[in-house]
């Protein structure tokens, strides 16, 4: 998950979700064991992640004096699906996969992502799962995160 200011996901030249100024985007990766619960826990856990400041806040919010989460600023998020996350590295010059679920185990995880943000009002935009996708975005900060959640 990466803090943006600015976001797009260009597909066949068509840009087919963008959001200007501050939002997330959410590069999915599924390996064997997840599940649905899996997705709707990443969803709420990324969409709660206090890591932006006030420059966004209203006057409410400002008073808190902390940092807020894309579900207090009511930012946006694009998730989009990316099985190299999964990529093994250790041996030789070439990625193995083994790791990532295959693409009909990993779509349908990554949509109850989109769909579980989507059920909390977030304004979310989507790769196409499968699709070349130039993901294009400043990455706010810098701030990456990592998020595993594991199976409670």
């Amino acid at each position: 998950m990466q803090r943006a200011s600015g976001a797009r996901v260009v597909v066949a030249d068509m840009t087919v979700s963008a959001f200007e100024g501050p939002g997330l985007v959410v590069l999915v990766g599924v390996t064997h064991g997840d599940t649905v619960d899996t997705a709707r826990r990443l969803a709420h856990k990324v969409h709660e992640l206090r890591i932006f400041d006030h420059t966004h806040a209203t006057a409410e919010l400002l008073d808190q004096r902390r940092e807020l989460s894309a579900a207090e600023l009511g930012l946006p998020v694009i998730v989009v699906s990316q099985f190299t996350l999964y990529g093994d590295t250790r041996k030789g010059r070439r990625p193995t996969w083994t790791a990532a679920a295959p693409g009909a185990v990993a779509e349908p995880l990554v949509a109850a992502v989109v769909e579980a943000l989507r059920e909390r009002g977030v304004e979310v935009g989507s790769g196409i799962f499968g699709a070349d996708m130039r993901v294009e975005f400043v990455n706010d900060g810098p701030i990456t995160l990592v998020i595993d959640v594991d199976e409670a």
